[in-house]
């Protein structure tokens, strides 16, 4: 009888948002396979759990990835989490997933915190349809892409880093109607945790003068 993989969420910031399901999830594993072993060690010793670490992240061997799933094959549980949040966005758990249903594995999701799912909630547009983007591409395609989001009628979600969020609200203001109201997370349920609505030009002299420190969430609202 095959084992099952439990794709389980973790904390984005803040340690308390970790469920008592995703305890006992990651506890009940034979292991866990992370994006990142340093990590995730340090999410397990605060939860007082100790067990085998498998690194499985975006340059992973496939060959890697078949003996994690021969592992499933044999009656074995194996607990998957990025390195923050919910997996499956803008991590490797998507290939693992597939890997599993292609042998039959059970699968079963832990859900839990997610960036998405947090600036969803607190950004004020409706958001029945949306469009997620992940990360801004350093060069190729950028300016095309920031005029896909300016045409765009629904609202537009996107990931940035601390070193490039200004450049890239920047650049964005130029293609964007500037009376188009923008959200603008930074370091969700963390200690420095800022929410900015408003205009861009606003929301960009907003966090020049406050930090641009952290991790950043953007949504574009609705035209």
């Amino acid at each position: 009888m095959s084992g099952t993989l439990s794709i389980v969420a973790t904390p984005i910031g803040n340690l308390g948002d970790v469920t008592a399901r995703a305890v006992r999830a990651l506890g009940e594993a034979n292991a866990i396979a992370c994006e990142d072993t340093r990590v995730t060690s340090k999410l397990l010793a605060h939860l007082g759990i100790s067990k085998p670490l498998l690194s499985v992240h975006e340059h992973t061997n496939p060959k890697a990835v078949a003996a994690l799933v021969d592992r499933l094959k044999k009656g074995e549980r194996i607990a998957y989490v990025c390195d923050a949040g919910t997996p499956g966005m803008n991590d490797p758990g998507g290939k693992l997933v597939a890997a599993a249903y292609e042998v039959g594995v059970r699968v079963e999701p832990i859900p839990g915190p997610s960036a998405l799912t947090a600036a969803i909630s607190v950004c004020g547009f409706a958001m029945d349809e949306f469009t997620y983007i992940g990360f801004i591409p350093h060069k190729k395609g950028r300016e095309t892409l920031f005029k896909e989001m300016a045409e765009r009628e629904t609202p537009t979600i996107f990931l940035e880093s601390t070193h490039r969020i200004m450049k890239t609200l920047e650049a964005l203001a130029k293609h964007l109607d500037p009376e188009r109201t923008v959200f603008v997370g930074r370091e969700l349920t963390k200690m420095h945790e800022t929410l900015y609505r408003g205009m861009i030009t606003d929301i960009v002299q907003q966090l020049k003068d406050t930090s641009l420190k952290g991790e950043f969430i953007v949504v574009i609202g609705p035209s």
